[in-house]
């Protein structure tokens, strides 16, 4: 069930918006600030944000903004709702981040339809990196087996060991391997949480640590990282 961040200070409007989009198979948290929606992402990354612009504290400009500063928002499917229509304001919302920008007031069928088309641009995207990080991976150990036999047919003394490649151990804690090992087979926090028995919000501490110690930007740095340094994930079969 994918998750769905509404952000809005019109306890009426997040009332509505929530109820309508999980009548329609969506698990909906609600705030009414861009604060505590940044901070809602910080503990609990949402599967895609829908935010009003005009709010108190921190609009959603500024929300929008810091959020894709984040590592893991850099990538969060983001849709702006707004009483303000006009072709500036829209392109000023694109400008900064924004995926999407709908006016007020919006047909929650219309709102529904929007945030699955993010959803599967998404889920595309993930496909995609993915594919590539395997490709990549499959290019890797082509190129070493024809080093091998290039090394071997020109080697005339006697049979040596087989030597065994082995990257270099990773600067982490036993519980941030654990979780390095599922971010770079492509899993979400939530299936991570779910596969090692901890809250997506410590998944998402053991990540940020990560990217820390590795001075790494985001998820799609890290895999790229692991299949360029040979860290390739341990086989399900």
């Amino acid at each position: 069930m994918k998750k769905i961040l509404v952000v809005d200070d019109d306890r009426t409007l997040r009332i509505t918006l929530t109820r309508a989009l999980e009548n329609m198979g969506y698990q909906v948290q609600q705030v009414s600030s861009g604060a505590e929606a940044l901070e809602a992402c910080v503990k609990n990354p949402p599967d895609l944000v829908v935010s009003d612009v005009m709010m108190p504290e921190m609009d959603g400009i500024e929300f929008c903004r810091r959020l894709r500063a984040t590592p893991s928002g850099q990538l969060m499917p983001f849709i702006f709702l707004s009483g303000k229509g006009e072709l500036e304001d829209r392109i000023h919302g694109h400008s900064i981040g924004a995926d999407d920008y709908l006016i007020k007031p919006v047909n929650p069928r219309e709102l529904a339809a929007k945030i699955e088309a993010q959803l599967e641009r998404t889920r595309r995207i993930h496909a995609l990196i993915v594919q590539l990080m395997q490709l990549n991976a499959s290019s890797a150990v082509t190129e070493l087996a024809n080093q091998a036999k290039t090394a071997q047919a020109t080697e005339v003394s006697a049979p040596q060991e087989e030597e065994t490649v082995t990257p270099t151990p990773l600067p982490l804690t036993p519980a941030e391997e654990r979780v390095f090992w599922e971010v770079i087979q492509g899993l979400t926090n939530k299936q991570i949480s779910n596969r090692l028995f901890i809250s997506p919000r410590t998944v998402q501490t053991h990540l940020s640590s990560i990217l820390n110690k590795l001075k790494l930007g985001n998820r799609a740095q890290l895999i790229r990282f692991a299949y360029e340094n040979g860290y390739q994930p341990p086989s399900n079969g």
